[in-house]
């Protein structure tokens, strides 16, 4: 298949230096076919967990978008930008987002499939109703931030009382970057972010961006799943989901962080939708159950027209 990659110039007045967006295109943008732009999630951590979604490019000649975000990969970095709420904001992303389509001419005719913080953003931008996209994918989307920590919560109480015990001590003595409060949280990961046992690759170096650069995620989100900080603890589509008009799959796993109540929104909300709960699966579906992932998004790409 055909690959290239490039970089996408993005003015950011804040940021005081040049900053360059990474993409990477899987596929031809010229063939016809309505390219796809995946949107990874964190925020902070890079791309690379979703080039798996080139199976859709092999079986179907979907083109595949990828990119990094700013300030993780490689994208440009803001590290003094540390702690700056009023710089990290979601309009930063969506802003990065339409220069991206616009620099790769594919503005007027794109579908866009968004991972965790990445589909937030994703329903965001459907929801300003941008004439060019054509369908959405929310894979383990929060529709609100309130949704997600009360999930985060409920599934941590089922984890074995030493390791909530050791959780509870690094969060409350503000140690959250000991190595025991990691394997505890890694515990976590087991059961509710990837059951793949190893990890496969690109998820872990999608997290060790985190490690290499928590700019963006320790100013967003803050120190982990149980601890969110920043400003995104605020955000929410409750009020806003009604405004996506286009073809919507929304996507979770039976033992996803964002259990059904917290995609349930998107669901009751959006006018054409369809919902798919994968039975074997946690946060990382398109790895956990490729195969039905990939064929059920594949379909609904093609075929689906909202009319049910």
């Amino acid at each position: 298949m055909k690959v290239i990659e490039g970089e996408s110039d993005f003015t950011v007045p804040a940021a005081g230096k040049a900053c360059k967006t990474w993409y990477k295109v899987t596929g031809d943008l010229t063939s016809g076919r309505r390219p796809l732009v995946a949107v990874h999630g964190g925020p902070g951590v890079n791309h690379g967990y979703l080039l798996i979604l080139s199976d859709l490019t092999k079986a179907h000649s979907i083109p595949l978008v990828v990119y990094d975000q700013i300030g993780t990969g490689n994208s440009t970095h803001l590290p003094e930008k540390m702690g700056d709420v009023g710089f990290w904001t979601e309009q930063l992303f969506l802003d990065e987002l339409d220069n991206l389509l616009a620099a790769l001419g594919i503005q007027d005719n794109y579908d866009l499939l968004g991972h965790s913080w990445g589909g937030m953003l994703g329903s965001r931008h459907a929801a300003l109703q941008p004439a060019g996209l054509k369908h959405l994918v929310l894979a383990s989307t929060p529709a609100a931030m309130e949704l997600w920590v009360k999930s985060q919560n409920a599934l941590r109480a089922k984890l074995p009382q030493d390791i909530i015990d050791v959780l509870d001590k690094h969060e409350k003595d503000g140690t959250t970057d000991s190595q025991e409060y990691r394997d505890a949280v890694g515990v976590f990961y087991s059961r509710h972010l990837c059951t793949i046992n190893p990890l496969p690759e690109p998820i872990a170096e999608g997290f060790s961006w985190i490690q290499k650069d928590p700019t963006v995620y320790l100013t967003m989100n803050g120190p982990s799943e149980f601890d969110i900080t920043g400003p995104l603890k605020d955000w929410s589509m409750l009020q806003d989901a009604h405004k996506i008009k286009v073809p919507t799959l929304v996507l979770n796993g039976r033992f996803d962080e964002a259990q059904d109540p917290v995609v349930a929104p998107f669901f009751n909300e959006i006018s054409r939708v369809k919902w798919v709960t994968f039975a074997e699966s946690s946060h990382m579906l398109h790895w956990e159950e490729r195969e039905r992932y990939m064929s059920i998004v594949g379909h609904f790409l093609l075929d689906y027209a909202g009319g049910i």
